[in-house]
């Protein structure tokens, strides 16, 4: 009867996956970044059957989106290295992770995840055939689950998060619980996640901590340096305004354009389509170039008091240079990764919605990571973090601090890899 249950409740899934599909098929017709979708997994079965050889033995290693991916990057280099007899299948959920790094990974084969139906899942583990099997922070994806664990193949949830308003801790998410006991081991961030997993009566739980906590490290040990940026900031300080939504910028431009503080500004639009960076420009008063012209620009690079950057992959390196950072989303589309600029020991400027972000909450209870609600909240924090430099030390030092202390998921992750691949 139970077994008959679940089959049942699986075809309903999966039925409404396929409805899913078809609806975004419609779609993509008239939205482009769903058309990237749709035409991406079309043609995900062709790469992989092209490219995967009958003698590899393959790491499937999956995630949501570029966030994800910076996420799981530690581990995808360390699998790479660790296991040179291997080969590693590297999965996407969202175009926004795909088209940026489909060039650009460590994995020798990176394609579109196909949407979760019984067909695409059976098809898929056959093509891949993985010894091991890697799903970062969020993805439960049951059908695909459900096949790991019918071959055996060892299935691991890294980076994990869990928190009570989730479907597994609801009356209604039977089905995605279920999901979850398809899982070999899970990785957790931090010990709330570990308790809410017990209360479903799961012991197969490590307290690992967050891989991007290794990842921001590795960040900051690499060379960032820019020479257009050096040629643009000299000794000025800067502030450095990463993944601003408009709401962000309604801020943030207003205290650009009527500041008297010698300060210059770097900003990095979340959106860098061509029709937002020519809004941002026309709505800055000060003199604003974009960063794809500031080496052909031919008044002087100190006149220069505003960079729009324009190009995608730059902001980590870009952090390097700030003295102050300001980390967007946190007025309406969700909070961006505050780690990045925090592993520089700077101070960190956010919105008011955090909480749903544990090292937000964290570092704005340490005084790390400044939350306003207004633009004059964000004009007497700037204003105090320029004037008292002793105070912006310390801040940015409490945040250094913090990513220090939670380095080594990776470690963990990969001790008990080498037990079991």
């Amino acid at each position: 009867m139970y077994l008959r249950k679940k089959h049942l409740v699986r075809s309903i899934y999966s039925l409404l996956i396929k409805i899913t599909w078809y609806c975004l098929t419609v779609i993509a017709k008239f939205h482009p970044k769903i058309k990237l979708f749709v035409n991406g997994r079309k043609e995900t079965f062709k790469t992989l059957e092209q490219a995967i050889q009958p003698s590899w033995k393959i790491i499937w290693v999956h995630v949501a989106s570029l966030g994800e991916y910076e996420q799981g990057l530690p581990l995808v280099e360390r699998l790479k290295n660790q296991f040179s007899d291997h080969k590693i299948v590297l999965t996407f959920f969202s175009p926004s992770g795909y088209e940026v790094k489909k060039d650009k990974t460590p994995a020798d084969v990176v394609t579109y995840l196909p949407l979760d139906t019984f067909g695409n899942a059976t098809r898929f583990l056959e093509i891949v055939r993985p010894k091991l099997a890697i799903f970062v922070k969020y993805e439960v994806w049951p059908n695909y689950l459900t096949e790991l664990s019918k071959r055996q193949v060892p299935t691991l949830l890294v980076s994990g998060i869990f928190n009570e308003k989730q479907a597994y801790f609801k009356w209604y998410g039977q089905f995605l619980r279920q999901s979850l006991r398809d899982f070999t081991h899970f990785f957790v961030q931090d010990e709330a996640s570990k308790t809410l997993l017990k209360t479903l009566d799961f012991e197969n739980i490590t307290v690992s901590g967050d891989t991007r906590f290794d990842r921001v490290a590795q960040i900051a040990q690499r060379d960032n340096q820019m020479p257009l940026i050096d040629l643009f900031k000299r000794d000025h300080h800067c502030l450095v305004a990463g993944s601003t939504w408009p709401e962000d910028e309604k801020i943030l431009l207003p205290f650009i354009n009527t500041t008297t503080a010698k300060i210059k500004y770097i900003i990095a639009p979340h959106t860098i389509k061509k029709q937002h960076i020519q809004q941002l420009k026309a709505a800055l008063s000060k003199k604003t170039v974009c960063y794809s012209e500031l080496e052909n620009q031919q008044q002087s690079h100190e006149e220069i008091e505003v960079v729009i950057v324009d190009s995608v992959g730059l902001l980590t390196k870009i952090y390097s240079y700030a003295d102050i950072a300001y980390v967007g989303g946190g007025f309406a589309t969700g909070l961006h990764n505050t780690l990045e600029p925090a592993v520089f020991g700077i101070p960190v400027i956010i919105g008011p919605e955090y909480s749903d972000f544990v090292e937000a909450t964290d570092l704005v209870q340490q005084n790390g990571v400044l939350s306003i609600q207004n633009l004059k909240e964000f004009e007497t924090q700037v204003t105090k973090l320029l004037q008292e430099t002793s105070l912006a030390k310390k801040t940015g030092a409490i945040n250094l601090l913090y990513v220090q202390k939670k380095v080594g998921a990776t470690n963990t992750i990969m001790e008990y890899i080498t037990k079991i691949i």
